[in-house]
């Protein structure tokens, strides 16, 4: 068949640009003036005006400006009411976050974007392309309420490769199906084949279309893993910049300085993400659990607790964003400083009673985890055994909510915080055993894009139980392979820093002393393993 080109209406072939298109109506943008959203073009065969809301709805979709969006739907609607396209749009924002998949995907919502995908057609679809782009969104709600999740994401995939293979001139079908094929990663590929599939298809459109936000941000998400982070380094540069109004495109370049260890840059971002949120919404928990894991590793304690003072001005949503961060943060800022008694005592907030933390098992195993590691470290047996029968009750509710890589990653949380407490009861080759087969499992999977890392890398753990056994070579061998997966992180430099000098490597020893103090170079608290550092320093 020969493909087919895109039916651009004269009045649009040139690509909008969005930030000289006003606000969708009641936008609660910090922006008094037009939003700086980047260029979007996406041809729709609607009036003029139609087709300009549209191309701004697309482009706070491209930044998962959820809230914006509804408001931009609307616009398009109001201005020709048999854009059939404006109710596609709305089914696929409906479906939220792709990357954070199948979470979002509740039997509500997905019947709504199923009922969307309907009234589009009833609307109006005036060219074969604009059907095969419902059709194809289709496929995700084709079968029955039993198809399990991935088989729905694959079948979206190859159906949004059909219509970029159909329409080779539309590169948003290109872009779309980029963004699936980059959500449909394998966990467990330490190739990364879909990840690099996705940026092959990315970056020849990124030359095309510098300031396309889509194309910025799902290459960040491509490059998100430690191993090819720096490849994403140029787009995360440019998508704060390209999307200056849209607090996502604001935090997501913390994810490759995250990947990188620039916590600096990871803390401005956030910072930017923050402000570019309206006050008190939940896109402002993300970015401080990202700022406080930054601050942390910087040694910056006191700018780690204003990102918990500055959490508490966040009002709670049900949303997986927010609980995590609820959870996580305090968790971070307790063990991060080994102060294992306060993570002991870490309480939910918000508490059970006013939250439905229910929702998000995953989010409440961060705050049973990290009790558990206070526990283990105190040698409290009851308070460890009651974290663990904790997490395994959350864990069987992820499974009952059939999430195998949660599943998975809270197993692995239950195999440290039991390692852990083996080393405290004196069976040190037990609990050796134990963390290097969590460090393993931990290994052959990556970690989500809610979280800027772990609590506790288990091969760190793992690194300084080593150590408390005298195997301080065979220490610094985990913390240096921990660090290629979480590069600057201070209490793995610190750890293998101690691991060097025990084992007489004066060489390494010395190199990550001077690791360190440049990490933590504007340091705002004295931690100990500073002061090591630096009486190394000057020998």
């Amino acid at each position: 068949m020969k493909p087919k080109s895109i039916p651009i209406a004269a009045s649009v072939a040139a690509a909008l640009t969005i930030a000289a298109i006003p606000p969708a109506a009641g936008q609660h943008s910090t922006h008094e003036h037009s939003p700086q959203l980047g260029k979007v073009n996406f041809p729709v065969d609607c009036n003029p005006q139609a087709q300009q809301a549209f191309n701004l709805a697309m482009a706070y979709y491209h930044s998962f400006a959820w809230r914006q969006i509804r408001d931009a739907i609307d616009q398009v609607q109001k201005a020709d009411a048999s854009c059939g396209m404006a109710h596609w749009l709305r089914a696929l924002s409906l479906l939220d976050n792709p990357f954070t998949w199948p979470i979002p995907l509740t039997p509500k919502t997905m019947s709504e974007a199923s009922a969307a995908l309907d009234q589009a057609r009833q609307a109006g679809l005036k060219s074969q392309r604009e059907r095969d782009y419902v059709d194809a969104l289709g496929t995700f709600f084709a079968a029955g309420a039993d198809q399990p999740h991935r088989a729905r994401a694959k079948a979206l995939e190859e159906a949004l490769e059909r219509v970029a293979q159909r329409y080779p001139d539309d590169k948003e079908a290109a872009i779309l199906h980029a963004l699936v094929v980059s959500v449909n990663f394998d966990p467990t590929d330490q190739q990364f084949r879909n990840q690099l599939r996705a940026a092959s298809i990315l970056e020849p459109i990124f030359k095309e279309q510098p300031e396309h936000p889509g194309v910025a941000h799902y290459l960040i998400h491509s490059y998100d893993y430690p191993p090819i982070a720096h490849h994403g380094l140029d787009a995360a540069r440019r998508y704060a910049r390209i999307a200056a109004s849209a607090p996502h495109a604001q935090h997501m370049p913390s994810h490759i300085f995250t990947r990188v260890g620039a916590w600096q840059d990871s803390v401005e971002s956030n910072l930017a993400s923050a402000a570019a949120a309206p006050p008190g919404a939940f896109e402002r928990a993300h970015a401080y659990d990202y700022m406080a894991y930054a601050h942390l590793q910087m040694a910056q304690d006191d700018g780690a607790q204003k990102a918990i003072a500055l959490m508490r001005e966040v009002k709670p949503a049900e949303n997986f964003a927010y609980a995590f961060a609820a959870a996580a943060i305090p968790a971070r800022l307790a063990l991060e400083r080994e102060r294992w008694d306060e993570a002991a005592r870490l309480e939910l907030s918000p508490p059970a009673e006013s939250f439905a933390w229910k929702r998000f098992p995953q989010a409440e195993a961060i705050n049973a985890f990290a009790r558990g590691l206070g526990a283990a470290m105190l040698n409290d047996a009851p308070a460890v055994q009651a974290q663990l029968d904790r997490l395994g009750r959350l864990r069987d509710a992820m499974a009952a909510m059939k999430q195998p890589y949660w599943v998975e990653q809270i197993e692995i949380q239950s195999e440290v915080v039991r390692g852990l407490a083996l080393a405290t009861a004196g069976k040190g080759d037990e609990a050796v055993a134990t963390l290097r087969r969590a460090a393993d499992r931990e290994d052959a999977t990556q970690k989500h894009v809610v979280t800027p890392g772990p609590l506790v890398p288990a091969r760190e753990a793992l690194g300084y139980r080593l150590l408390e056994q005298g195997k301080a070579a065979e220490a610094l061998q985990e913390f240096e392979t921990t660090l290629k997966r979480e590069p600057n992180r201070f209490r793995t430099v610190a750890g293998a820093l101690q691991a060097a000098e025990q084992a007489g490597n004066r060489a390494k020893a010395a190199e990550h002393a001077a690791r360190l103090l440049q990490i933590a170079s504007k340091a705002d608290s004295e931690r100990p393993q500073l002061a090591k550092a630096k009486a190394l320093a000057q020998r």
